[in-house]
């Protein structure tokens, strides 16, 4: 409880912070964030997200290059996902360790939406699948398949959307661990283009293995309705001691393609 109560005061700063800039917004989570929101690309659109994303703790540094993101709207309502990241693993007195880290696929479906009141609900179930047999070796991918099951909530104000999202790893073997996610977004579209963004989350591994509660700051500058460029950096709110992350952060870029992947999204119709 005195955890909880820890992580809620700090999004109530956060959030304050935020809602002092007095701005209109229309922000949202997912990618370059940690937390997932109910939206969705539209029937027969492509998002594809490009990224690199380093996590520096002080024992370990794992860089995340591409971190690859694709997704496909099926309807208006759901989206089908696949991700998987290629990663360079870096330790004192260790060699460096490369290679694809586990894969996630799933799919999305926003269930509820009223557009008058600004809720919008989903769930967004996934497997994270076992990962290859020579990076489960080198400690840069799990050696075991786990079923993810969230739920993600954003509620529109007139100067600030909120997301939430809580979600469970369930565990099938003993090569595997239950996990707990939540995650808190809070956001304002500072001028048309651009949209800044803050995160609390925290991730616990159940049992005594070990957990993060991190912050960061970002956002997606709109160079079209094609391309969006998406960043963000933070870092854990413990010691560097501690073994969660010193810094984190995201660099990529969005993709959109509309009529099943043979337009962009800015480009005019035939």
């Amino acid at each position: 409880m005195k955890a909880l109560s820890q992580l809620a005061l700090r999004l109530t700063c956060a959030l304050a912070c935020f809602s002092c800039l007095g701005i209109s917004t229309c922000a949202q989570g997912g990618p370059p964030f940690l937390t997932n929101d109910p939206g969705t690309p539209g029937n027969g659109n492509w998002e594809i997200n490009i990224g690199f994303m380093p996590v520096l703790r002080h024992n370990v540094n794992q860089y995340q290059l591409p971190q690859l993101d694709i997704n496909f709207g099926l309807g208006d309502r759901i989206q089908l996902t696949g991700e998987i990241p290629y990663v360079l693993q870096t330790s004192p007195g260790e060699p460096q360790q490369t290679g694809w880290s586990n894969a996630f696929t799933g799919v999305k479906w926003r269930f509820y939406q009223n557009h008058k009141y600004g809720w919008q609900i989903s769930t967004f179930p996934q497997f994270e699948l076992e990962g290859p047999v020579g990076s489960s070796k080198n400690g840069i991918a799990a050696p075991a398949t786990r079923f993810f099951l969230p739920v993600e909530i954003t509620k529109s104000f007139s100067k600030i959307d909120l997301n939430f999202e809580a979600g469970y790893f369930f565990a099938w073997n003993r090569n595997s661990h239950p996990e707990r996610i939540l995650g808190f977004a809070a956001g304002h579209n500072l001028t048309p283009r651009f949209e800044l963004v803050g995160e609390v989350y925290n991730d616990r591994a159940m049992g005594d293995l070990p957990h993060d509660t991190t912050w960061d700051v970002g956002g997606r500058y709109h160079f079209s309705n094609a391309f969006i460029l998406l960043f963000m950096a933070g870092r854990s709110f413990s010691s560097n001691t501690s073994g969660q992350p010193n810094f984190f952060g995201y660099l990529g870029i969005q993709i959109l393609l509309k009529n099943y992947g043979r337009r962009l999204q800015d480009s005019a119709e035939p």
